[in-house]
């Protein structure tokens, strides 16, 4: 049976109209009363009316995600189901609804663009995974809608959540060269992409920290995906790499089975560093030391960042870099098959 707002009202003892506060998230209700009337809706099972809550507070409680990237891409890449899950959990929290859109080309992406943006159904916006030449980005601040991204943007006045991709790349190749490595390659991510620069200036960092000069035969270009870490890896083998650092655990797992196929062994012929702490890492033979970085808290914190900007508790931009850590395993060679934190 469906309740009425004069039902919920009267079971919970106070008005219609303090019942219509709370579940509009008026700021004059006192916290006891807020808590006693939504403990009443959860028990008689009332959901509020999505279209009267909207006109009555001109939000519709739904936060857009767009990854433009392929579909294909967005199934393939076990990090987007981890950024989804900590988004979902963070929008339950708030009592919002999550809206995916994906693409299946650019053509699609550039008439989803358009629809979404302009059709009044989203309170704001969290973008993931954009490439610098993305016109997403400009095209959210030139319509204004709430937006935060996850990845760091070049632009200012971008509020954006990411992980400290410079110092994790940097503590990785720091590891390696503490081995006793001095020919340490990089499989770089997307250069197109702000993590992927990020990572390779980590990379650059450490060596020049430690007098050893950058060689840009060892460096070669993934696309975050395991074939691309494979075939990066075929490029960068003859010029005989002791130790390599790989932009993602995806892509890492691409360079070990080039390595392997080449014959070589790892750790012994060439140490492997990657960057993510995917399930996957611990699994691999051997297992992977990786940068691990809070996928999950990334998702849950740009929509929390979001919520903020939309309900006016926080001024933009914000800019938010959360910690990585170092997981060491038995890929680098500094453990026989244990697992150690750095």
């Amino acid at each position: 049976m469906a309740h009425t707002l004069e039902e919920i009202a009267k079971l919970a003892g106070v008005s219609r109209s303090t019942v219509s506060r709370v579940i509009n998230d008026h700021p004059n209700v006192r916290p006891e009363v807020r808590e006693r009337v939504w403990q009443v809706i959860r028990e008689v099972g009332y959901q509020p009316h999505a279209a009267a809550r909207s006109l009555a507070t001109n939000r519709t409680q739904v936060l857009g995600l767009i990854i433009p990237q392929a579909v294909t891409t967005l199934f393939t890449d076990p990090f987007f189901p981890h950024l989804i899950q900590g988004m979902a959990e963070a929008c339950n929290a708030h009592r919002y609804h999550l809206m995916l859109s994906l693409f299946t080309g650019r053509t699609d992406q550039e008439s989803l663009y358009r629809r979404v943006l302009r059709s009044g159904t989203l309170d704001g916006v969290v973008v993931a995974s954009t490439t610098l030449d993305d016109p997403l980005i400009p095209r959210l601040l030139q319509e204004k809608l709430p937006f935060v991204s996850v990845g760091r943007h070049r632009e200012a006045a971008v509020s954006y959540v990411d992980v400290d991709n410079v110092a994790g790349a940097r503590q990785a190749v720091e590891h390696l060269l503490r081995q006793g490595h001095r020919r340490i390659a990089t499989v770089t991510g997307p250069l197109a992409m702000m993590a992927g620069r990020d990572r390779l200036e980590g990379y650059r960092q450490a060596l020049e920290a430690r007098g050893v000069p950058v060689d840009d035969a060892l460096i070669a270009e993934g696309d975050f995906t395991e074939e691309g870490g494979r075939m990066a890896m075929q490029r960068l083998l003859p010029h005989r790499p002791t130790a390599v650092f790989v932009a993602s655990d995806t892509m890492a797992v691409g360079a070990m089975k080039a390595i392997k196929e080449a014959g070589l062994r790892i750790p012994e012929d060439v140490a492997v560093v990657g960057f993510d702490d995917l399930p996957v890492a611990s699994i691999v033979e051997p297992a992977l030391t990786t940068v691990r970085q809070p996928i999950e808290r990334l998702g849950a914190t740009a929509v929390e960042v979001l919520i903020g900007l939309i309900e006016q508790q926080a001024e933009a931009p914000q800019h938010i870099i959360l910690p990585t850590q170092l997981v060491i395993r038995a890929s680098c060679g500094a453990l026989s098959g244990s697992r150690g934190l750095e």
